[in-house]
């Protein structure tokens, strides 16, 4: 290429790239059509005199995002990359970190926003930090836990939400397992219920968390099972739950007398939501998330690489052995 022609894209090029002129401004400073100058500013990232380089952006994840996105029909995901050092608790950390941001992206003026309730939700409200004015309407969309384990109740976080987007909230005075079907019944056909039943019929978003297999047993609220419960689920194989409900491998929900004992969202209700959030991580939870997303009953998903790679695996995708 003559030096007078290299140095005319070159100058082209600066003036876009630089100094942010508009096309138009550029043809009219250099004397050239406008249509010369899109083509030169082309030709000098083609012939390398123009090189683009983003920091901070991890290509290798995001090309898992798009697979995952499409591979499930997903309206958003966002994948941590993860560190072979990390800690769990680091993990966990950033997972938190990366759904607080995403959430505050995404609840918006006068939103309706459900909110579940656990470890992993409590740690990603905590890394919300700057306030944002929305009047948006916080409410729970399970029950409570039983009093001895109450940290991450479902009305603390719901009124902590509300507190960081300058909403409102509700409150659920009942647990998530009642005795028997009969009095879960009684509550949700109950005059104080019905304001928030009314809600969940017209939730703009859901934020959840999934539960793991059986054997974590740590969870926040399943001391609230009783021994036929834990019995009839593992006979059935239960390998998860979310707002309280349990479903099998293939995400198919375990109706019974434990799900006729529960107050909270079905899954099914949970899948018409516009934006329904789905956090979790660790590979222990993989079956779990894999089949929430087999049933789509989250539209989002915000996860860690490792437990991405572990639904992988178990699907036997293809895609892993592209991915370095």
């Amino acid at each position: 290429m003559k030096d007078d022609k290299k140095n005319m894209l070159a100058k082209v090029a600066y003036l876009y790239y630089f100094e942010e002129k508009t096309q138009n401004e550029i043809a009219e400073e250099l004397k050239i059509y406008r249509t010369t100058v899109s083509r030169m500013i082309k030709q000098a990232k083609d012939e390398g005199i123009v090189k683009i380089e983003i920091q901070e952006f991890n290509t290798q994840i995001y090309a898992l995002e798009r697979h995952m996105k499409s591979k499930y029909k997903l309206k958003d995901i966002e994948i941590v990359p993860v560190v072979e050092s990390d800690s769990n608790e680091k993990k966990n950390q950033k997972l938190s970190k990366a759904a607080a941001a995403y959430i505050k992206r995404k609840i918006e003026m006068d939103s309706i926003v459900g909110v579940s309730w656990g470890e992993t939700l409590g740690g990603t409200i905590a890394e919300i930090e700057s306030k944002k004015k929305t009047n948006a309407m916080f409410v729970p969309i399970a029950g409570g836990p039983s009093h001895i384990n109450s940290k991450y109740h479902v009305n603390t976080l719901v009124y902590e939400m509300a507190r960081k987007f300058s909403g409102q909230n509700i409150f659920v005075n009942a647990t998530v397992i009642q005795e028997t079907p009969q009095l879960k019944k009684g509550i949700m056909d109950s005059k104080y219920f019905k304001e928030l039943k009314d809600y969940w019929e017209r939730l703009d978003i859901a934020i959840v968390g999934i539960g793991g297999p059986l054997r974590i047993r740590e969870s926040q609220w399943r001391d609230l099972l009783t021994k036929e419960d834990y019995k009839d689920l593992e006979l059935r194989e239960a390998v998860g739950d979310c707002c309280c409900r349990f479903f099998d491998h293939e995400g198919k929900m375990l109706k019974g007398n434990l799900y006729e004992r529960t107050i909270g969202l079905d899954l099914y209700h949970l899948k018409k939501v516009p934006l329904s959030v789905g956090i979790a991580r660790s590979k222990v939870k993989s079956k779990s998330i894999l089949a929430m997303l087999k049933k789509s009953y989250i539209n989002c998903l915000i996860t860690d690489e490792e437990t991405v790679l572990e639904i992988l695996r178990l699907e036997k995708d293809p895609y892993l052995d592209t991915y370095q």
